[in-house]
């Protein structure tokens, strides 16, 4: 017998003879009264973007003004999260408005075991949206097959596969000569070459094909970029000079503090690719050249909406699916730990109806609210088994619980013992070294082993793990996150609030599915709320 979805166990209590209760003011279980004409919806997600490499969150580099510009015209966010920072349990978690616990992706190898009941895809589909997707799809999760879009266009890291192009030819054999790494001069064509550029110049084509029809289309562009290799052609290769950037946060002497697993980074990224530490500058010099390509590139986008007339009726949403190290820390890439450069994510909302607001909404968000909020964009029910939150009252600038986003969670590890040392296992048996070459694979048993979890809160941040240790920073007056103030009894009761709120969001997060089959009526939310709130529309 099938789960008894909510709309279903209240046509069943009218069987058996019971009036199920209904809020005053709603009319039905069928909430949302969708506008007539529902909006375009184009989703764009870069990977490993970390938030605060633009001049909006104070950086010393104007590195993406017109995304910066486009925030300021809508709403955004600077307390938003990834639900894990790796690419797959991340974009899994986005997909699915569920957190990696509940889908069972805790690693970039579990895809195949991804659990939900609905995607955004299949929402999107239901609704009578024409959907495509162009980039990066390898780790969009295995369930987004070909046939679910009208139109599917797939990229890589290391090259667009499948070319006959005797010059695409040659930047796949550029950027698979990287070996995930970097480049150290500039790429050798034009940046019109690079990914972000035909990546977008696709997803135009396509949205050409659709000129007169009626139904909305939805657009997810999955950029590759920053993502390593760090490598970008001229003239993003010269614009941010090495000697001429802002100082970082943490540096490689602040590892003495940072604990066991990032040390472990550092001596196997050092095994990996040398003394690749004197790189640093030109490899954050190539990320912020890149994070300039890609921003060019967004600009070209909406320029073309406005000539097509799709401006005033596309929702645009930028976001990314974790950060990157770019050398705090003394460390490159991902991988270890749960720090702000990692987890802290940009989510930019602009498009009919959002809010404008030139500074950030003080909410705390998580990239698994995206599929919740589109749903009440469109007016569609969530599916079973969504844990995120809507976040559609916040961007229209509405009354909103705000005890609900006084805090978000972030969850890290595939679970077990954490390794503490690389003498426990053969880095080359276990791949994320390879004899005779300049690789590394920071996704590996050792910065991914146990079970972690990170909760913000306002200026603070507490971490938690499956044996009991913890680490609690005020980011406020600590952003490099170097002093650990856990154990500091002034702070005590800050600590308890803190693990009283983590508490809480592990108990929300558990995985609903599946629903009850027999007797029992399981009671949620039109928006997926937990707090108290005034709204006819709370079962």
């Amino acid at each position: 017998m099938d789960n008894i979805t909510r709309k279903a166990a209240l046509e069943r209590l009218g069987i058996l003879g019971l009036t199920p209760f209904v809020p005053k003011g709603l009319k039905s279980f069928s909430k949302y009264s969708a506008p007539q004409k529902k909006p375009n919806i184009v989703l764009v997600l870069c990977d490993q973007l970390r938030a605060d490499a633009c001049k909006r969150e104070g950086f010393g580099l104007d590195t993406m003004p017109f995304i910066d510009s486009l925030a300021e015209n809508g709403t955004w966010f600077d307390k938003s999260y990834c639900a894990f920072p790796a690419c797959v349990p991340s974009r899994t978690a986005m997909l699915t408005g569920r957190t990696p616990n509940a889908t069972r992706v805790r690693s970039n190898w579990n895809i195949q075991d991804a659990t939900y009941s609905k995607s955004l895809i299949d929402v999107l589909n239901e609704q009578k949206y024409k959907t495509g997707i162009v980039g990066k799809t390898e780790h969009s999760f295995m369930h987004l097959h070909p046939e679910k879009f009208d139109y599917f266009k797939t990229y890589s890291h290391l090259g667009e596969p499948q070319v006959d192009d005797p010059q695409l030819k040659e930047v796949n054999k550029y950027l698979r000569g990287t070996h995930f790494y970097a480049d150290f001069k500039a790429a050798p064509f034009a940046a019109e070459m690079e990914q972000p550029a035909r990546i977008v110049s696709d997803g135009i084509g396509w949205i050409k094909t659709l000129k007169g029809k009626e139904d909305p289309f939805f657009l997810y562009i999955s950029i590759p970029e920053p993502h390593n290799p760090y490598e970008v052609a001229e003239p993003y290769f010269s614009m941010f000079p090495p000697d001429k950037l802002p100082p970082m946060a943490a540096g490689e002497a602040d590892l003495k503090v940072k604990g066991k697993k990032l040390k472990m980074q550092h001596q196997l990224e050092k095994m990996g690719y040398g003394d690749y530490e004197k790189h640093i500058p030109r490899i954050r010099s190539n990320y912020y050249g890149m994070l300039r390509l890609i921003d060019d590139q967004m600009k070209r986008f909406f320029d073309f909406l406005k000539q097509e007339a799709l401006y005033e009726n596309t929702i645009f949403l930028f976001v990314a699916d974790h950060g990157d190290y770019t050398g705090e820390y003394g460390l490159i890439k991902k991988g270890a730990g749960v720090p702000e450069c990692l987890t802290r994510i940009p989510m930019v909302w602009h498009g009919p109806k959002i809010s404008k607001n030139k500074a950030p909404h003080n909410a705390h968000v998580s990239n698994i609210d995206i599929l919740p909020t589109i749903c009440d964009i469109i007016g569609q029910e969530l599916p079973d088994g969504v844990i995120g939150r809507s976040l559609w009252p916040l961007l229209q600038g509405k009354d909103y619980p705000k005890a609900e986003f006084s805090s978000i969670i972030v969850q890290q590890g595939f679970g077990g013992r954490d390794y503490t040392s690389v003498h426990q296992l053969d880095p080359y048996k276990e791949g994320c070294l390879a004899k005779g070459k300049n690789e590394f694979d920071e996704l590996n048993s050792y910065s991914q082993s146990g079970t972690l979890r990170m909760l913000r809160k306002d200026e603070w941040k507490l971490e938690y793990d499956m044996q009991g240790n913890g680490r609690m920073y005020h980011l406020a007056k600590d952003k490099g996150e170097i002093n650990d103030l856990f154990q500091d009894k002034k702070y005590e009761s800050k600590k308890m609030e803190l693990l009283q709120d983590m508490m809480a969001w592990e108990l929300r997060t558990q995985d609903p599915l599946p629903l009850p089959r027999n007797r029992y009526i399981y009671r949620g939310d039109t928006h997926n709320y937990w707090s108290p709130y005034k709204d006819p529309d709370v079962m």
